[in-house]
């Protein structure tokens, strides 16, 4: 119950002194579940992203070759994105803030994570230097992004305590491609975010 309803409650209580006593509702949720890359990997393709799956030593393979599935002959990257993870032979531009004109032009985006839960099939986004700002997630069409296996969680609260040490930043969940319906029920993808999203999950070895 949040800190607001309390208060309601509390005052309430108070101008009505023959009011019952209210019990908080006591909620068990769900603490842990399988962290595996298996798990994400099935409700990832459930949502309809392209996964891969690698060692850490095939990263910049993967994105090479994903890449070329994709047609994309470049992408942007955060400043923060590990130099390892990058293929030698591809071109990446870096967004050192670049106008939302630039970033829509551009092929897409390539990126970290901050943590994946395997339940949901959620990649979660807290734009360290590795993720990068908001728009460089949510302007373009396409985006590429590496979940290390250490990131993943079984759990929704276990996610939530993992990104909420991250205080202040903004959160970008993201549960595959963009796609929304209106009132009539037309799906569309895209409207608020990339319509195709590719995730490279990387194994341990």
């Amino acid at each position: 119950m949040s800190a607001a309803k309390r208060e309601i409650l509390r005052r309430i209580r108070e101008a009505n002194s023959g009011a019952a006593a209210v019990e908080e509702p006591r909620r068990e949720y769900q603490q842990s579940g399988e962290a595996s890359v298996e798990a994400l990997a099935k409700k990832l393709r459930d949502y309809n992203a392209g996964v891969s799956v690698c060692g850490p030593d095939e990263i910049p393979e993967t994105i090479r070759m994903v890449m070329e599935q994709r047609v994309k002959s470049s992408l942007l990257i955060p400043a923060g994105l590990p130099a390892e993870w990058l293929p030698r032979e591809v071109p990446f531009a870096v967004d050192q803030g670049l106008s939302y004109e630039a970033i829509d032009r551009s092929e897409g985006a390539l990126t970290g994570c901050t943590v994946a839960i395997a339940s949901t099939g959620t990649i979660v986004l807290c734009h360290s230097a590795s993720e990068g700002r908001r728009a460089l997630t949510l302007i373009p069409d396409y985006h590429l992004c590496v979940v290390l296996s250490d990131q993943i969680v079984g759990s929704v609260p276990e996610g939530v305590r993992l990104f909420a040490q991250f205080h202040g930043s903004p959160a970008t969940m993201i549960s595959g491609p963009s796609a929304t319906a209106d009132i009539e029920m037309i799906r569309v993808k895209g409207v608020h975010g990339p319509r195709t999203l590719d995730v490279i999950l990387v194994a341990r070895t």
